[in-house]
């Protein structure tokens, strides 16, 4: 079986709420974010990492673009930096990248489907809509205290 997961984290990958935000920012989520018919709520998990972490989309991953040379960067390439730091998260999101070998951070690569790292997550499991639109993630970022962007994955 699948899943859908629509991950909301901080622009700034280190950033992290005080727990009271947090639970005010998922509660807003949840109501955002209804569960499938019939009365049923979402899964709604709330995840302070101590490491970089990758938030990524999964299956939905189409391609990576460079933001310096414009060539595209093999998704295995990708998978495998991922596996590599499963366990133990990132120290740093600095890499050469194997189009041009140019150095850059891993969270401005150019992925068609988004993908991030945060050290915060609130991951939401299954829900039926695809998107938060901006008034929805502008009010969740008010909540939260810090602005955020979304990761949709396919797993």
């Amino acid at each position: 079986m699948s899943d859908d997961v629509l991950s909301i984290i901080p622009t700034d990958p280190q950033w992290q709420p005080d727990r009271a935000a947090a639970e005010r920012a998922a509660a807003l989520a949840a109501d955002l974010a209804p569960g499938p018919p019939g009365g049923t709520d979402v899964e709604i998990d709330v995840t302070w990492h101590d490491v970089l972490t990758s938030v990524d989309c999964g299956g939905n991953l189409e391609r990576i673009g460079c933001p310096h040379c414009g060539g595209e960067i093999d998704t295995e390439w990708y998978a495998d930096l991922l596996e590599a730091h499963r366990e133990s998260g990132f120290a740093t999101l600095a890499v050469n990248v194997p189009c041009c070998g140019a150095a850059t951070p891993l969270d401005t690569l150019n992925y068609e489907w988004p993908c991030g790292f945060a050290r915060f997550e609130i991951a939401i499991w299954n829900p039926e809509r695809d998107w938060f639109g901006d008034e929805e993630l502008s009010a969740i970022a008010d909540v939260l205290g810090n602005p955020v962007r979304q990761i949709r994955a396919h797993i």
